[in-house]
């Protein structure tokens, strides 16, 4: 009996210790990931993003044959309950003529107080898509008909827009041309959609090619961009209008191998950062996409580092990240062109290290 009671007493401690520790991201206890699906009715997947409603999380991605395939369509799954939906597809890029086009990057945003809207590209590459996008008043169970972009306007390219203080929805986007280069500008509109204002390119794409920006917000009026380029590094550029003029792009001591990155604010006025921490290989086109980190800065120029999400070989790709109400932050990114990964954890388990030169810790 006194061997029983020992062995309790040990149990319940070791049990109490567990539960009083700090929750570490090096484990698995602060931090929830699985798989969007299982199996789909497409080969590959890529350029995923995710929005919380008042149902939970929404996802969405272009999956089909291949990349650039007349097959690829935008696909979209919502989390009900523990389990997230079959994936249905809700763009097939197929037109009134006939012919049929492949689908691209899909961006999720969900209005403070009414529609999930749905942005995504149509087209047969890059240098001629059009911008077209949906409306789910459902929270993503169903979708109105496709609205095409008026000409000229793509929406965000990659990344969510940002709710700017009076009432306007900025989009971050980019274009990608063989003559002008690599070049990001904003769209805007204050009627969810219906209208939009377009804002010339802030850069000329002579000293950095950027495409792909995400919006951090930095209070009265002030905002910053983090954008990807072929020039070995993250690119920044800063506002003091709400979007209207942006100053001169220039690195931060982060490297970007010319993959897609994102970023947010969080409540508490931190920005997060999601992004592979490798370099361009030389004599290529870009540089290896693991590992997959995650950073965060009181500024947006000084960077912490946070954890480290995918580090095996492979493609873990085009994150998306956001914050719902109760503060937690929410993930989903590229799995090896497989499979769409998603991500909960909290801000308030990170434990931070600092880096130094841009260099993530133990490298």
């Amino acid at each position: 009996m006194t061997r029983l009671f020992a062995l309790l007493f040990l149990l319940f401690f070791f049990n109490s210790c567990a539960f009083s520790q700090k929750a570490n991201l090096n484990d698995d206890s602060s931090m929830f990931s699985e798989f969007v699906y299982e199996t789909a009715p497409f080969p590959e997947c890529h350029a995923s993003t995710v929005a919380i409603t008042s149902q939970g999380p929404v996802a969405a991605w272009f999956g089909g044959t291949e990349e650039k395939n007349k097959d690829v369509e935008i696909w979209v799954s919502y989390k009900n309950g523990n389990t997230w939906s079959v994936p249905m597809s809700v763009a097939d890029g197929r037109q009134n003529d006939g012919s049929r086009h492949p689908c691209w990057n899909p961006v999720l945003y969900q209005e403070p107080t009414g529609a999930l809207l749905l942005f995504y590209k149509v087209g047969p590459n890059p240098r001629t898509w059009w911008g077209e996008m949906k409306r789910s008043h459902d929270q993503g169970r169903t979708w109105q008909d496709h609205q095409v972009l008026p000409h000229g306007g793509i929406g965000p390219v990659k990344n969510k827009p940002v709710m700017l203080s009076d009432g306007s929805l900025l989009c971050p986007s980019s274009t990608e041309h063989e003559q002008d280069g690599w070049r990001v500008h904003f769209e805007s509109t204050r009627d969810g959609g219906n209208t939009w204002s377009v804002f010339p390119a802030i850069n000329d794409a002579t000293q950095f090619n950027i495409i792909q920006p995400s919006v951090l917000l930095h209070g009265g009026g002030k905002l910053q961009l983090l954008a990807r380029s072929k020039e070995d590094a993250i690119i920044t550029s800063w506002s003091t209008d709400f979007g209207k003029s942006w100053s001169a792009p220039e690195p931060i001591d982060l490297p970007n191998p010319n993959s897609g990155i994102d970023a947010v604010t969080l409540q508490d006025g931190r920005h997060l950062l999601i992004y592979n921490h490798t370099r361009v290989t030389p004599g290529k086109w870009g540089g290896p996409r693991s590992p997959l980190n995650l950073a965060i800065s009181d500024d947006g120029l000084n960077w912490s580092a946070v954890t480290v999400l995918e580090s095996d070989p492979g493609e873990y790709s085009y994150p998306a990240i956001v914050q719902d109400e109760e503060g937690l932050v929410h993930i989903t990114y590229t799995w090896k062109r497989k499979k769409v990964k998603y991500v909960r954890l909290d801000p308030q388990d990170f434990e931070l290290t600092p880096m130094l030169d841009g260099a993530w810790p133990g490298k």
